[in-house]
């Protein structure tokens, strides 16, 4: 459905003025990517019972890229609120980075490799035990 308006807004660029269909088509364009962050955060809680901190901060920055950038183009904001969005959208981009480097995720995947090497290192073991009776018994064939 929003795809559908913002192919509808490009006869705005055509019919009326370019900046006034510029500015529909930019904002229609990042209320879609919004949504699509959106529905992806909602199906993977469906999936996992869980919502992760990245699909929260990657919508919410997307809304704030799209206000900046309507504000931009409209010049209704003054500067000062182009710079509070700004730097809301700076500690958004920390919080991204710090939930991606902590991710609870991360520490049990590297939890996991343990185990799995750990049980590599006992079938290499065993293969080798393995090896070393075969060898013993064709040597005394």
């Amino acid at each position: 459905m929003g795809m559908v308006k913002t192919l509808l807004d490009i006869r705005l660029i055509i019919f009326e003025s370019l900046e006034s269909g510029f500015n529909h088509m930019v904002t229609s364009v990042l209320t879609v990517f919004i949504v699509i962050d959106l529905f992806k955060a909602f199906v993977d809680y469906q999936e996992n019972d869980r919502i992760r901190l990245t699909d929260i901060t990657d919508a919410t920055i997307f809304i704030v890229l799209r206000e900046i950038a309507v504000g931009l183009y409209s010049q209704e904001f003054g500067y000062e609120f182009i710079l509070s969005l700004a730097a809301l959208l700076f500690v958004l981009s920390i919080m991204r980075v710090l939930a991606i480097k902590y991710s609870p995720a991360k520490s049990r995947v590297s939890g996991a490799d343990t185990t799995i090497q750990s049980e590599g290192q006992t079938a290499k073991q065993g293969a080798s035990a393995v090896l070393d009776k075969c060898k013993a018994v064709s040597e005394s064939n």
